[in-house]
């Protein structure tokens, strides 16, 4: 009786035969385990990389970073509140401070850091912060499409 061979292990065999390697199935080619993700930025490298520009100084009414007057009023309406405005963009901040590369947690982590820096008592973004987060940039972005 002859056996035959389904055609992908005739290949293989061949190849084998001819010193090449057998060609690789897409799952054989992905890694064992994925890249770790890039390690998230602290909120003082977001600051000084992104936030100092406008929050050093003050422009157009942004608060200050180790100045509590503007915290003050920003601790009042609360840590999420004030993170996601500034995510989506509040008066004169463009959205993400305007850097599109930015995640959503360093960002977060950027305003607790000028926060405290002023004497405000919040923390780095933790799961559950940052789904108020999330929540509040729903809520706001709903908001601004109703003004329009």
């Amino acid at each position: 009786m002859k056996t035959v061979l389904p055609v992908p292990a005739l290949l293989a065999l061949t190849l084998a035969a001819c010193g090449d390697k057998a060609p690789q199935t897409q799952a054989e080619t992905r890694p064992a385990v994925a890249p770790a993700a890039a390690a998230l930025k602290s909120g003082e490298q977001v600051y000084k990389e992104v936030c100092l520009a406008c929050h050093a100084s003050g422009v157009a009414g942004a608060p200050k970073a180790g100045e509590p007057g503007g915290w003050a009023a920003l601790a009042d309406e609360g840590q999420a509140v004030v993170t996601a405005h500034g995510w989506v963009g509040v008066r004169g901040m463009p959205p993400k401070g305007g850097r599109a590369d930015l995640s959503l947690e360093e960002f977060a982590r950027a305003t607790a850091w000028m926060a405290r820096s002023a004497g405000v008592d919040w923390q780095d973004p933790d799961e559950h912060m940052l789904h108020e987060i999330r929540e509040e940039e729903e809520d706001r972005i709903e908001a601004l499409a109703k003004k329009h």
